[in-house]
C-alpha cells in the first residue's frame, strides 16, 4: 500500500512539472490542447450560475414540480407532497460552444427577450471576475446576438521589436489586445488626433512612425511646437519643419496652394484623387506630423486672435480636403479640449482615426474619445502610468482596442532619419509637385 501511495506520488508530481515546464516553454500549444478544454467546460457548467450573478437571467413562467406542506402528523412531523404548477424560474441566456483564441476565447450568447448589448457591457467587469480572466469585452455582429471576447492574461505587457513597414504608407506601431498588430495606414484612416500625457507613449509613438515612413517615398513635414527640442534631430529626413506658430501659418499655407495646385491636376486629368492618376504624374503623399497641438489655438492676448485663427483655419482646410490630394495629418497633443476653440473640434470631426493614451484631465479623453463609445472613455481613463504605451485606438474597423506602440528611442528614429536622408524630396519640388521618383499605388500591398 505504501509502496503505491509513493509511486502515485511520484506520478503526480511528474506530470505537475511536467505540465509547468509546457506551460512556461510554449504557451501557446499549451492553451490550445489543456486549457481551453478545461476552461470552456467549465464556462458552460457554470453559465447559469454566473448569468445569475450578473443580473443577466429573466424569469418565465414554467410548469414545474413543486413541494409544498402536507399535513402535520400526530408527532408533529410535516408531510410534503410533490404538486405540478406554474412557478416562475430564472432563465439563462442560451451559450454556444465556447472557442479558443490567442489570448483566451470567445463565445456567442442568444440574447434573451428584452435585451441588448448594452446589458452584457454593463456586466462587462463582473463576468471579467466570476471567471478570473483579464478581460471581457462584448461586440454585437447581429440582431439578438452578443459576442463575449475574453482575454486571460494582458497580452500588451511584454510586445515585439519593431518590425519593417508592410506597405506604401503603412506603419506597424504596435500590437492590439487581440494580438493583431497595430498598423497605422494613412490610405485607409488619413488623419488621426494622438492625446497623451508626459511619459504615457504619445512621443514614442511618433518616433515608430518616423521610424516607420522613413525608408518610404513620402515627404515628412514638422509642426513642432515646442520650439523644435522634438523634430529637430529627424530634420535630415524631414522636407520642411515649422518652430513657431507663425511658421506654422506660413507652412499651412503652402499646403493649402499645393492642394489647389493638385486639385487642379486631377481635375484635368479627371481623377478624383492622386492615386488614379498615372505613376509618371502623381505627386509625393506628405504625412504632416504635428506635435503640441494645442499651442496653435492659445491665446496670450487678443493681438494673438488673428493669426490662430487664420492658422486653425488652413489646418481644418488641409484635414477636410487633403485626403483624396495625399496630405495626411498626424496631430499630437498633452492637452486637447474644446475649451481651446471651435477650431479644436472641428478639427477632431475630420480625425476617425482617435488614439489616447494615459491622460492627466478627463476632458482630453472626453475630447479624443467620447464621441465614439462610452465604454472605451472609461478604459482611456483605467490606464496606468506603469504602462507606458498603452493606448485606446479607434480607427477604420468601427471598433476600439487596447493597444500598445513598440519601444522606438529617440536615437533609433534619429538613425534612421540620417540614414534615409538622401530620400527627402526638398520642399521647392514637393511644392512643384514634382520628385525625382515615381510613387507607385501599393495600397494592396
Amino acid at each position: 500500500m505504501f509502496e503505491r501511495l509513493l509511486w502515485l506520488t511520484v506520478f503526480v508530481g511528474t506530470a505537475v512539472t511536467l505540465l509547468h515546464c509546457w506551460r512556461t516553454w510554449h504557451r501557446r500549444s499549451y492553451w490550445y490542447v489543456v486549457g481551453y478544454p478545461l476552461t470552456a467546460i467549465t464556462v458552460r457548467a457554470t453559465w447559469r450560475k454566473v448569468a445569475l450573478g450578473c443580473g443577466l437571467t429573466k424569469k418565465r413562467q414554467r410548469f414545474w414540480f413543486t413541494t409544498v406542506p402536507g399535513l402535520i402528523s400526530s408527532t408533529g412531523t410535516v408531510r410534503v407532497k410533490r404538486k405540478f404548477q406554474r412557478v416562475a424560474v430564472d432563465t439563462k441566456p442560451w451559450m454556444l460552444l465556447p472557442l479558443p483564441t490567442r489570448h483566451g476565447w470567445r463565445v456567442t450568447i442568444h440574447m434573451l427577450e428584452g435585451q441588448i448589448p448594452a446589458d452584457y457591457s454593463a456586466a462587462a467587469e463582473r463576468l471579467a471576475h466570476s471567471w478570473g480572466v483579464h478581460a471581457v469585452r462584448v461586440s454585437s455582429p447581429r440582431p439578438g446576438r452578443v459576442v463575449l471576447s475574453v482575454t486571460v492574461h494582458d497580452p500588451l505587457i511584454r510586445i515585439d521589436d519593431l518590425p519593417p513597414s508592410p506597405g506604401l504608407l503603412k506603419v506597424t506601431v504596435g500590437r492590439l489586445e487581440t494580438g493583431h498588430p497595430w498598423v497605422i495606414d494613412f490610405r485607409t484612416v488619413p488623419h488621426w488626433l494622438n492625446a497623451g500625457a508626459t511619459q504615457s507613449g504619445k512621443s514614442n509613438l511618433a518616433n515608430a512612425l518616423i521610424v516607420g515612413l522613413a525608408p518610404q517615398p513620402v515627404a515628412l513635414v514638422g509642426f513642432d511646437l515646442k520650439g523644435g527640442v522634438e523634430f529637430t534631430p529627424y530634420s535630415p529626413r524631414l522636407s520642411a519643419l515649422a518652430t513657431t506658430r507663425a511658421e506654422c501659418a506660413a507652412l499651412l499655407d503652402g499646403l493649402v496652394e499645393l492642394m489647389i495646385t493638385r486639385m487642379e491636376t486631377c481635375k484635368e486629368a479627371g481623377a478624383r484623387n492622386i492615386w488614379q492618376l498615372d505613376d509618371h504624374e502623381r505627386p509625393v503623399p506628405i504625412v504632416v506630423l504635428v506635435d503640441e497641438l494645442a499651442e496653435l489655438y492659445l491665446m496670450a492676448d487678443k493681438s494673438e486672435k488673428d493669426e490662430i485663427a487664420h492658422a486653425s483655419t488652413a489646418l481644418l482646410r488641409v484635414a477636410q480636403l487633403g485626403r483624396a490630394f495625399g496630405i495626411y495629418l498626424f496631430c499630437c497633443g498633452q492637452r486637447i479640449g474644446s475649451d481651446l476653440g471651435p477650431g479644436v473640434t472641428a478639427l477632431r470631426a475630420q480625425c476617425s482615426g482617435r488614439i489616447c493614451h494615459r491622460v492627466n484631465d478627463p476632458e482630453t479623453a472626453t475630447m479624443t474619445l467620447g464621441d465614439l463609445d462610452p465604454a472605451a472613455l472609461v478604459s482611456a481613463r483605467a490606464i496606468p502610468s506603469e504602462t507606458p504605451g498603452v493606448a485606446i485606438v479607434a480607427s477604420q474597423d468601427g471598433q476600439w482596442y487596447r493597444a500598445r506602440s513598440f519601444y522606438v528611442s529617440e536615437d533609433t528614429a534619429e538613425y534612421a532619419a540620417h540614414n534615409h536622408a538622401h530620400l527627402t524630396p526638398a520642399w521647392a519640388d514637393v511644392m512643384a509637385s514634382h520628385v525625382g521618383d515615381t510613387v507607385p499605388d501599393l495600397h494592396a500591398a
